[in-house]
């Protein structure tokens, strides 16, 4: 009884930690694209797309340690 409460806890942190990669990723690509479309780019906008970015690559990681598929989700 212990351990199935400890799945659902993971399931439901897994299921929340997919929702917030795809999140930073959209958000990430967003400002990339902005990023590559904008002449005059101010370096707090840089700063911003590289925080999204680190952000991003750092749930990635996290998505790949756990072993967690994310593809069509």
């Amino acid at each position: 009884m212990l351990f199935r409460k400890k799945k659902k806890l993971r399931k439901e942190f897994d299921e929340k930690l997919i929702a917030q990669h795809n999140q930073l990723k959209s958000e990430w690509m967003n400002k990339k694209s902005l990023l590559e479309k904008s002449f005059d780019v101010s370096g707090e906008f840089v700063a911003e797309a590289k925080l999204a970015e680190a952000k991003y690559f750092y749930l990635f990681k996290e998505v790949k340690e756990r072993g967690i598929s994310v593809k069509g989700k």
